[in-house]
Order: C-alpha cells, then sequence, then structure tokens
C-alpha cells in the first residue's frame, strides 16, 4: 500500500522529503509514496480532511495505512524506526542522534522560524513593535548557531562520521539563514556542513519538491514576492484562529 505525505515547500516539509530520498540512498527499498501539495496561503491545512490526519492543522502529515503521524520530527523518527538504516543508528548512538532531533523541534525551528516571520512576513508591524523580538531571536538563532558549530568541531555530521535524521531535521533551517537574516558566516563549521550535505544527491532530490531545480538555492524575485505575500497572510494575527 502506498503511503501519502501531505506538505509543503518549506523547512519542515522538506525534512521528511529529503528523509525518504536518504533512505533511497541507503539502499532501503520504499513502497510508493503518494505526495499531495498542500496550499497553506489558502488554509487547505484546515480542511476537514486535513484535521482527520492531523488535528494540530499543520504540515506535514505522513498517512501510512491505517497510522497517521503529524509532526515532521516525529515523521522522521517513525520512518527510521520502520526501515533500518543508519539515519536511525542503534544502541548508545541511537541517543545522540534523538536528543539533536529533539533539539531542532525544540529550539532551532521555533527561534528561526519566529525571526523569518519578523523579518520577512509582517510588513503590516510597526517597526518599534518588531525592533525586541527581532533582536531576540536573532540573538537566540545565533546562539543555537554557535551550539551547533561547537557540535560539528573535527565532524562531518553533527553526531559523527554519518548523515543522521539529526541532520536531516537540523539542515533546511539553516541553509536558509540568507533568508531569515540570522548571518552565521562565522560559523564556520556550520557553514561546511551547510554544503556538504546540500552537495547529498538524495538532499537535492528532497529540496526540489515544488521549487524549480534552478530555484533551489536561488530563488527567483517572483518566488520571493509570492513566498513573502504567502507567509504575511498566513502570519497575520487577524488570520490567526484561537480555536480549532
Amino acid at each position: 500500500m502506498a503511503m501519502e505525505l501531505w506538505t509543503a515547500a518549506t523547512p519542515n516539509g522538506w525534512k521528511v522529503n529529503i528523509m525518504v530520498e536518504e533512505l533511497i540512498e541507503a539502499g532501503i527499498e520504499m513502497p510508493e509514496l503518494k505526495m499531495r501539495s498542500i496550499n497553506l496561503q489558502n488554509g487547505e491545512q484546515f480542511s476537514e480532511e486535513f484535521t482527520r490526519h492531523n488535528p494540530n492543522q499543520k504540515i506535514p502529515v505522513l498517512i501510512d495505512g491505517d497510522i497517521s503521524v503529524m509532526e515532521s520530527c516525529a515523521i522522521l523518527q517513525y520512518l527510521g524506526e520502520k526501515y533500518p538504516s543508519t539515519l536511525l543508528p542503534q544502541g548508545d548512538a541511537r541517543w545522540e542522534v534523538l536528543q539533536w532531533l529533539y533539539w531542532q523541534a525544540a529550539n532551532v525551528g521555533p527561534i528561526f522560524g519566529n525571526k523569518l516571520s519578523y523579518t520577512r512576513y509582517m510588513s503590516d508591524v510597526p517597526d518599534e513593535a518588531k525592533a525586541h523580538p527581532l533582536e531576540r531571536f536573532g540573538k537566540e538563532g545565533l546562539r543555537l548557531a554557535n551550539v551547533l558549530d561547537r557540535k560539528l568541531e573535527g565532524r562531518d555530521y553533527i553526531c559523527g562520521k554519518e548523515i543522521s535524521i539529526a541532520d536531516i531535521a537540523i539542515y533546511p533551517w539553516m541553509r536558509g539563514w540568507k533568508w531569515s537574516k540570522i548571518i552565521l558566516v562565522e560559523c564556520e563549521n556550520v557553514m561546511a556542513w551547510i554544503d556538504r550535505v546540500r552537495a547529498r544527491p538524495g538532499v537535492e532530490r528532497g529540496l526540489s519538491f515544488g521549487i524549480p531545480k534552478d530555484e533551489i538555492d536561488q530563488w527567483s524575485e517572483k518566488r520571493k514576492k509570492d513566498t513573502a505575500a504567502s507567509g504575511a497572510a498566513i502570519a497575520s494575527n487577524e488570520v490567526l484562529k484561537s480555536k480549532i
């Protein structure tokens, strides 16, 4: 039976695409995966059909038979356990990987996501109202990058010589540092790691979902404008729901 992935071209969405492609690179025979693009600006994530599979109404959601898995990091762990490979090692090494997976979910995603929202999407918010969150999220984003930089000292990947679900979770957020304007150039280990991960064929295929190949690394001006408009619509307090 085919699995279904309902997703969109965002950092959390790209994680799962990359995971699937890296499993294929690892020699895992994967079942057919049906991709469904969810239009976030049009609110498709709030539909009854989507909510049945993901009550939190956020992308992505993986549907595998009678099982629906929400939260991108949980999906990475689910796939890592269902299709064993070095992406989620066994033994003590497993716990090193999992703690960095959760570090991304609890720290990198929220901080980089908030910095991105205030930097690119909240154009209707006065500059004086954005000053504090921009400084706070910018500084914390740099602190997190330096934590990762220290972890990567002398390593090819976060947990050693092999790529893992920790790298897959963290990479899509760190690679977008120019878009979120968290300047990482002084974190030399992180910058080298970003290039190293990006050079992997599976990662390139994963990043290509929803983006033309010639725009994977450099969006066109139109795509930047459209993404900013979409992000502004989603980030606006006017459309923010307090009830399901």
